[in-house]
């Protein structure tokens, strides 16, 4: 019988001289046996009840108390989950002398549906217009049509396995001229990364993706930056301090700021959490009813989510030194990132104005982690932060801020990061029907017990613990 239950309440941090927003404040807490206590540690707080449980009561007062914070993360196209590398054979062995020789040339004729969308790689030629649409990038695929997909192949390591390899030879069409047969892609491009913890939970590897462990999330009321979950579409920039400047620009007159220019701003201090739209997919993936589409993307547990302090300067006075007014137009600001893909493609995310200039957004221009420099896994030298808010929309390694009159045109503005009804196939759900993920809702989850624990026969006292997130704030 569940005796008692006490949850602190979320509150703000004054880390400024105004009040903070409770965006992306988070609250931890635990149920202790016999004991009825609070403790409040700024941001998290933990608090006692008394449960006594035997069996399916266990498992009953469990859902009751965190029924009404449950989160489920939609639907977002990304890279699925690595598999072990092993070394594809050799592309010679596949040629299927039957099949027509392509020149390059009449490839370079087929890059929309109405012609066909053709691709190479290596000496094979392949017809990819079926396929476009189940491309767990999406429509990524397009930047290569008519052309060969050799640097994105080398790009992501989801396709160096046998599988992939296997699913691209089911649309080979035929086979390029021994003269223009194309060489395997090296993976230079993550040559430079930076060294991670062995303590993180690895998803991927290029780009590198990996989450905070449980304990760490139980424990800690700041994540120490080595085990900060990471969350990356590219490989990490190797950006200097000197060759560093931020302009911000679009439709301002605007203005270019050294690292040194962006420390003369007012210092303000924020401790914000982040959580990827994707955490906790596995238990998304495990409820799913038979006879819905599957889910898709990297295979969150619970430690897509870290808690820091950052410091830098506000968004909102950058905007107004660079002439941006409390009145003006109803215009997204776009965020730009260094981190750049195989064709120069970077990433880039916009928040609305209501956001980038409200006194109490707390978004930041962040160069700070837990008063250290930022790692550069974290952004060196600058990032964006935007509490309450998907992480998606806190840009690493920015170089840009522009107004503009419409959202963010990006792939991981308009194809993914949105959520839609289970029932939506995301191979053929139309990206443009949903809004872009920006706040994310009030949302709870237990990490201790984790599912699988056995619990003793008689045991009348059971440790509970887990995580609650204000999420913009609107709880």
């Amino acid at each position: 019988m569940l005796r008692a239950v006490t949850i602190s309440k979320l509150h703000r941090v004054a880390n400024c001289a105004y009040p903070c927003a409770w965006a992306g404040y988070s609250s931890q807490f635990a149920f202790r046996a016999e004991a009825a206590h609070e403790q409040t540690s700024r941001q998290f707080s933990s608090s006692t009840s008394n449960i006594s449980t035997s069996g399916k009561a266990f498992a009953s007062t469990v859902a009751a108390v965190f029924a009404s914070g449950a989160f489920v993360a939609g639907i977002c196209a990304s890279q699925q989950t690595q598999t072990t590398s092993q070394a594809e054979a050799a592309s010679s062995e596949k040629v299927d002398k039957r099949l027509p020789t392509i020149r390059k040339s009449e490839v370079a004729r087929h890059t929309t549906k109405d012609t066909g969308i053709w691709v190479t790689y290596l000496d094979g030629v392949y017809d990819v217009t079926e396929f476009v649409d189940m491309h767990p990038g999406g429509n990524k695929i397009l930047l290569a049509a008519g052309k060969s997909i050799a640097p994105y192949w080398a790009m992501y390591a989801v396709h160096k396995t046998p599988e992939t390899r296997e699913i691209l030879e089911e649309y080979r069409i035929g086979n390029l001229p021994p003269e223009e047969a194309e060489a395997e892609v090296a993976t230079s491009a993550y040559a430079n990364e930076p060294e991670r913890s062995p303590r993180l939970r690895v998803l991927t590897t290029t780009p590198f993706n990996g989450e905070t462990p449980a304990e760490v999330l139980e424990r800690e009321d700041i994540t120490p930056n080595e085990l900060h979950f990471k969350r990356h579409h590219l490989p990490v920039p190797l950006v200097e301090d000197e060759a560093y400047e931020l302009t911000v620009g679009g439709d301002l007159e605007g203005m270019t700021l050294s690292l040194e220019d962006l420390r003369r701003f007012p210092k303000h201090t924020v401790r914000a959490t982040l959580q990827c739209s994707g955490n906790r997919r596995t238990e998304m993936a495990a409820a799913r009813r038979k006879g819905l589409p599957p889910v898709r993307g990297l295979p969150w547990h619970s430690g897509a989510l870290s808690t820091a302090e950052w410091s830098g300067a506000r968004l909102r006075d950058v905007l107004l030194a660079a002439g941006v007014s409390e009145d003006s137009p109803n215009c997204p600001f776009i965020f730009v990132g260094l981190d750049t893909g195989a064709t120069g493609e970077r990433y880039e995310a916009s928040i609305p104005i209501e956001k980038a200039m409200s006194v109490y957004g707390d978004v930041l221009l962040a160069y700070e982690m837990n008063g250290e420099p930022l790692p550069r896994d974290h952004g060196y030298p600058v990032r964006a932060i935007v509490p309450g808010t998907t992480a998606a929309r806190s840009v690493k390694w920015v170089y840009q801020v522009l107004a503009s009159d419409e959202e963010c045109t990006g792939f991981w503005q308009q194809n993914d990061y949105k959520a839609f009804c289970p029932s939506q196939d995301p191979n053929t759900v139309d990206w443009s029907s949903a809004p872009a993920m920006q706040e994310f809702p009030v949302t709870s989850f237990i990490t201790s017990p984790r599912s699988g624990d056995k619990i003793p026969p008689g045991q009348k006292e059971i440790e509970i613990k887990g995580i609650a997130i204000a999420g913009g704030g609107r709880a």
